[in-house]
């Protein structure tokens, strides 16, 4: 009777001490997880040639809504004509000439193929010498086109109380440097009347809407597009 105690102890001692084993080997191994590969969500360069609004408030959009400049509305007329050129807008309000001149090597640096510079405007109303405004607007015109680029120039005019002299050569100074380096001038009087914000020197989004299609007619040309 003890013996066979014995072997029944024994039976039942290697069966439990067998069933731990024999679970840890029937267990399936975990599954391998396989490296996420991260999509990118960048937006691709953009390659398209580049045209550059370079100037002082008029071109900077001072006063007028997000959109409503009117390098956003020349963007748009050259969008719609199938042209596929970028335009940047390097207006920074209240610059003289003396100010783009500084700025001229960082907008050389964009490699623009054309260049619209609307620049002077601060200069004479600010009284400054006409022959200083001249030496600096040549000094620009120069500077692009030795990056490459064309240049279409903003002629300038001002107020009738700046005195017959002052304004005649002022307006001589955008003429003269047109004619001098074969720079395209877009007479300021093309625009027309344009619907003005209460200073009287800078149009509203509707004003500038109004002088886009201007300025694209001339850079139009220019391109030969």
């Amino acid at each position: 009777m003890r013996v066979w105690l014995s072997i029944v102890s024994a039976v039942a001692l290697l069966s439990c001490s067998g069933e731990p084993s024999r679970r840890a080997t029937e267990q399936k191994e975990p599954p391998v997880k396989q490296p996420v590969t991260a999509v990118s969500t960048a937006a691709p360069p953009d390659t398209r040639p580049v045209i550059v609004a370079f100037g002082d408030s008029l071109t900077d959009g001072y006063g007028v809504p997000p959109g409503q400049k009117y390098t956003d509305f020349l963007q748009k007329a050259l969008d719609d004509a199938g042209l596929k050129y970028r335009v940047v807008n390097a207006g920074v309000s209240g610059d003289t000439t003396a100010n783009a001149l500084d700025r001229l090597p960082s907008v050389a640096a964009l490699k623009p193929k054309l260049v619209v510079l609307e620049i002077g405007g601060n200069d004479g109303l600010r009284g400054l010498p006409v022959e200083q405004t001249r030496r600096n607007l040549e000094d620009i015109v120069k500077g692009l086109q030795v990056a490459g680029a064309k240049v279409v120039l903003w002629g300038m005019t001002l107020p009738k109380n700046y005195g017959a002299k002052y304004v005649h050569d002022f307006e001589q100074v955008f003429t003269g440097t047109g004619k001098k380096y074969g720079v395209t001038i877009l007479p300021i009087a093309e625009f027309g009347r344009v619907d003005m914000q209460p200073d009287g020197i800078h149009p509203t989004g509707a004003g500038y809407q109004r002088v886009a299609p201007v300025v694209f007619k001339y850079l139009r040309k220019e391109l030969g597009e």
